[in-house]
């Protein structure tokens, strides 16, 4: 580790925060539907798109409508791109002419995109433009704007008083596109042109290499959906290699720009939730929870990276490098350990390193984060909305210590919530390690890990934790592609994504009709620097402790293994 290193850390927290108050603020204006300054341009569009649609803005939904909307939305998000992969070989922008999709690998990745995680068993060679543009980047702006509805509803509910509704689902998704993720991928595309990406509809590019042997090089429109891909959490990248990929990610400073896009709006939301349920301090307090959380995480990728391999080191590699394998140069240890942190704290999934080069440790931590429950600060809104359910538990499980009857800003937490509370929560550990305990013993899904022993099992381990927390990063080494984990990765995507909103709505509709009261002498605060601990607290105890029996004959083994000089 280095203080450069540690300085390059900094500076990217530091750069989250100064926008976390202010897109925040902007987030919650214009999802309340307050005028703003895109309303002259953007407001006649929004209002072609309810006419063109049948939509009365003003009419509200209870959960149960907001929650069938959503799913009929998402269902036909699914059918269409399916299609779209399924008969891109007769469809337009096709300058490769690349043959349709597989049936099981076109399940897989239209689920993926769907359902916001972005895991790709594919490679740049699959997909067409028309595919890319008009399927997968159409899906990372909606699937990232259903996230953000969700929340937004979950947090209408902690705003009201005694009322059935929550929103009005087609209106929050509108809104969460136009507003907020249209014109931010805009900037931010513009900014990747000005660093190297290409944006362009050609097919590819011929180099020569130094050993004087032609390559032909995929091109794209790359910049528009690396754009997306970060703001919205999405991750699936225009290469196979993902943002390791030079033409994906070029620079220092286009790495920069990665990581904060994929920061800003995940953490500006739990601001936003803050402004409008009439306590920003509830905001900061979700904010320092996830920071505390990517700090440590962050620390202790970049030291077990930096410390290197001892295997490595015997064979006269020089330690003082520490383990670069599987990382690109121009980003160097500390900013491949804090891209793996973030992308895995949050659920991005695009990565700069591969995560199954790391060490035993530094393999671990994004493989936790994301067991964690995806809350840190989570996907775009869906971070949001798990963090809202660990704060439920937090405050029940405070309740249980005072004697009191718990309450979150002034809604009591009864036996209702908590049912749908721990079911929500429960979805994650069932699929994670069912799935995994299943494939561990099959031999079709063996035969795809890439390396045996403990890092094999980490290799399926990992693959499930990342599509059940609709991550989308992959740990390398398991070929999966393949008709066993096309269709498991698929199922546990959407158990991870719709099996977790549906009890959150419930959640949502439960608290909206409940009475909202004024905060007295007997309220547990949960704003305060005792509740964050708290809450951090239950998201490892009731988010991690599950997993550490796997942990343990996986990485943790690997990483002693490494220590005593075995490899595998």
């Amino acid at each position: 580790m280095s203080v450069i290193g540690w300085l390059q850390i900094s500076l990217l927290f530091l750069a989250v925060l100064v926008v976390v108050k202010p897109l925040g603020l902007y987030m919650a204006a214009v999802l309340s539907g307050e005028r703003n300054v895109l309303s002259p341009i953007l407001g006649p569009v929004e209002r072609g798109l309810y006419g063109a649609a049948g939509i009365d803005p003003a009419r509200e939904q209870g959960w149960l409508a907001y929650t069938l909307s959503m799913l009929a939305f998402s269902i036909a998000g699914f059918a269409l791109l399916y299609a779209f992969l399924r008969l891109q070989t007769w469809l337009p922008l096709n300058p490769l002419g690349f043959g349709n999709v597989p049936p099981d690998l076109a399940f897989n990745t239209a689920v993926s995109f769907v359902t916001n995680t972005n895991w790709q068993n594919y490679g740049e060679t699959t997909l067409s433009h028309f595919s890319q543009m008009m399927g997968l980047t159409v899906q990372n702006f909606v699937s990232a704007a259903t996230g953000i509805s969700i929340a937004l509803a979950v947090t209408r509910s902690f705003a009201r008083s005694a009322v059935p509704t929550i929103g009005n689902f087609w209106v929050d998704l509108t809104r969460s596109t136009l507003y907020v993720l249209l014109p931010l991928a805009v900037l931010v595309a513009v900014a990747f042109v000005a660093m190297g990406l290409p944006q362009t509809f050609r097919a590819s590019v011929e180099a020569t290499t130094l050993e004087g042997v032609k390559q032909t090089i995929a091109l794209g429109p790359v910049a528009s959906q690396e754009a997306i891909k970060q703001l919205g959490t999405n991750g699936g990248g225009f290469f196979n290699v993902n943002a390791a990929h030079p033409f994906e990610n070029p620079t220092a400073l286009s790495n920069y720009l990665n990581i904060f896009a994929m920061l800003s709006v995940s953490a500006a939301l739990l601001y936003t939730f803050g402004q409008l349920v009439g306590n920003r301090r509830q905001g900061w307090a979700f904010i320092a929870v996830t920071y505390a959380f990517l700090i440590i995480g962050v620390g202790v990728v970049y030291w077990a990276e930096a410390g290197g391999n001892p295997v490595l080191s015997q064979l006269g590699l020089d330690p003082a490098l520490g383990n670069m394998e599987g990382k690109e140069v121009r980003f160097g240890q500390a900013m491949t350990a804090l891209y793996a942190t973030v992308t895995t704290g949050l659920s991005d999934g695009g990565v700069n390193g591969m995560h199954g080069s790391f060490t035993g440790l530094g393999g671990l931590v994004p493989m936790f984060l994301m067991q964690l429950g995806e809350v840190l600060p989570g996907g775009v809104g869906s971070g949001l909305y798990g963090m809202i359910v660990f704060a439920i538990l937090a405050v029940f499980v405070a309740g249980l210590m005072v004697g009191r009857t718990p309450e979150l800003l002034g809604k009591k937490i009864e036996a209702r919530e908590m049912k749908y509370a721990m079911l929500a929560v429960l979805i994650l550990p069932a699929a994670i390690l069912g799935f995994t305990a299943i494939s561990a013993v099959t031999p079709s899904a063996v035969a795809s890990i890439g390396t045996p022993g403990p890092h094999g099992l980490s290799e399926i381990l990992y693959a499930y934790t990342s599509a059940a927390g609709n991550n989308g990063s992959a740990f390398g080494g398991l070929s999966g592609n393949t008709l066993w984990y096309n269709t498991t990765l698929g199922f546990a995507m959407l158990l991870g994504r719709f099996a977790y909103a549906v009890p959150v709505l419930a959640i949502a509709g439960s608290i909206a009709a409940k009475t909202r009261a004024s905060a007295s002498k007997g309220t547990f605060p949960t704003d305060t620097p005792l509740f964050v601990g708290l809450l951090i607290g239950i998201i490892l105890i009731l988010g991690g402790l599950q997993f550490l029996p796997a942990l343990a004959l996986g990485p943790i083994v690997e990483h002693f293994a490494m220590l005593s000089g075995q490899t595998f």
